[in-house]
């Protein structure tokens, strides 16, 4: 008997495991770029050099708790899920407030309660890559034997602030949080290849302030070198007869043309777009001789793509060569990453809600291809397919309405929240960080932040003891 209950248990375990449901939050205020080029004296430097429109910013009004509070509490209440349904909670930020103890213990008190502790996960950190590490180790317990029925809850996100200088427009802020389970819109299928290795680009290894210790050359060079390795493996492995069947290539080659949209980590949108360049370079590297690549390209025939990175020449050409597969395939996901700035651990997946909350349902049957990059450094190159739900799940768990493309679309109002936001001024932005700077670390105090400037529905920081326990509040 027991054997037949394991193989009836086997033959429910879970199918399509993916993303169900998406929701984010970001800063309410913002300040234009072209503000911060004027008072820099650098104009189109930020604007064109980094392709930032805006950069949102917080105060210490809000900490990385908050934040991600916000962004799960949003999920949870507008697809009508409740807590019990949640039985795992995984966290993935780079942004700090213990060595030790876990936010995850954070979001459960305020959004679980007592009653509903038995929820798996804590928090995975390694630069940028936290959001991907905590998405991957959800969806394999969504496909593992120990999988009880019920959701999984991501959340990533960040504050990235620098100190004044030129580092300081590409910072910004905020969180996704995604609700993981079978029967989904958005499945990962397919091979994954990662690149982990040992550099130095950015790093936080003093204890007494947000800022990161960062070489900028490095960190981009980094970044586009793990492009090209992860897209060369992801392809080599892609060329095997059952990846290529699992993502339904029937014959088409594994190069950028067999993907509808592309979604990368993005630190600023100038380096998306070299991103996406080394893709298509990559592809070069395996057939230079493709007529596609006629013309100016040929002068870099037979080079690896590794001798490359950081020759300017080659990134004009390629990326001039790449502009009108990037305007279709990857510009329609960097909405709300132009707008509200770098947001780490969310980058990846404020881009991945754009590209949804752009097309909606048209993502069905599209092949989604997602870089992810963190410093230091690990990368990743996966795959999502959109597809159409059947609509059940094993234990028919709430919501009752079917987890779609088209209610992640209108359900996260994108476009109209970005709109909505406050346009600030230079000092308020300078004031807000320097009260970030003076607190951090910081016992005995309640922040000074102005509560009247949130969102209705924001979670906040409502004070700071002695022993550094801290209590939040909902606006």
């Amino acid at each position: 008997r027991r054997l037949i209950r394991c193989k009836d248990y086997m033959a429910r375990r879970a199918a399509d495991a993916g993303i169900l449901a998406m929701e984010c939050y970001f800063p309410q205020r913002y300040v234009p770029q072209t503000a911060l080029e004027e008072a820099d004296g650098c104009a189109g430097k930020y604007t064109v050099g980094l392709g930032q429109t805006a950069l949102a910013f917080f105060d210490d009004r809000e900490d990385i708790a908050s934040v991600l509070l916000t962004a799960c509490a949003r999920l949870l209440e507008r697809y009508g899920v409740p807590a019990s349904a949640i039985g795992r909670l995984e966290v993935g930020t780079e942004t700090l407030l213990d060595k030790s103890k876990s936010v995850k213990t954070t979001l459960m008190a305020q959004l679980f309660g007592a009653e509903h502790s038995d929820v798996e996960g804590v928090s995975s950190t390694n630069a940028c890559y936290g959001g991907t590490a905590a998405l991957l180790n959800s969806v394999a317990w969504v496909e593992s034997s120990a999988w009880d029925g019920r959701y999984a809850l991501v959340v990533c996100g960040d504050i990235a602030v620098y100190a004044p200088g030129p580092a300081r427009p590409t910072g910004g802020g905020g969180a996704v949080a995604m609700l993981v389970g079978p029967d989904a819109p958005l499945v990962m299928a397919g091979p994954r290849a990662t690149h982990a290795f040992e550099v130095y680009d950015f790093y936080k290894p003093r204890g007494d302030t947000e800022y990161a210790t960062v070489d900028g050359k490095l960190s981009q060079d980094a970044y586009l070198a793990s492009v090209d390795t992860c897209w060369s493996r992801l392809k080599a492995k892609l060329g095997a007869p059952a990846a290529a069947e699992q993502l339904g290539l029937n014959g088409s080659p594994a190069d950028l043309r067999a993907f509808d949209y592309v979604c990368m980590h993005s630190p600023y949108n100038k380096l998306v777009q070299k991103g996406f360049a080394r893709l298509l370079y990559g592809d070069f590297a395996d057939d230079a001789t493709a007529p596609r690549f006629a013309g100016d390209a040929q002068r870099w025939a037979g080079v690896p793509p590794a001798k490359t990175v950081g020759d300017r020449e080659a990134e004009k050409c390629f990326v001039g060569l790449a502009k009108p597969d990037f305007e279709a395939k990857c510009a329609p996901s960097d909405t709300a990453s132009r707008q509200v700035g770098n947001c780490y651990t969310a980058a990846l997946y404020m881009n991945l809600l754009s590209l949804v909350s752009a097309k909606a349902s048209s993502l069905i049957g599209a092949r989604l291809l997602l870089f992810s990059y963190g410093s230091g450094a690990v990368a990743t190159a996966f795959t999502l397919i959109g597809r159409e739900p059947s609509g059940g799940s094993a234990l028919a768990l709430p919501p009752a309405s079917p987890f779609t493309l088209e209610r992640i679309a209108t359900t996260a109002q994108l476009a109209e929240r970005l709109t909505a936001r406050t346009c600030s001024d230079l000092p308020t932005l300078t004031r807000a960080l320097e009260l970030r700077e003076e607190r951090y670390g910081q016992a005995g105090y309640e922040p000074s932040g102005d509560v009247g400037a949130l969102a209705p529905g924001t979670y906040y920081l409502a004070a700071v003891d002695e022993l550094h326990r801290r209590t939040y509040s909902r606006k």
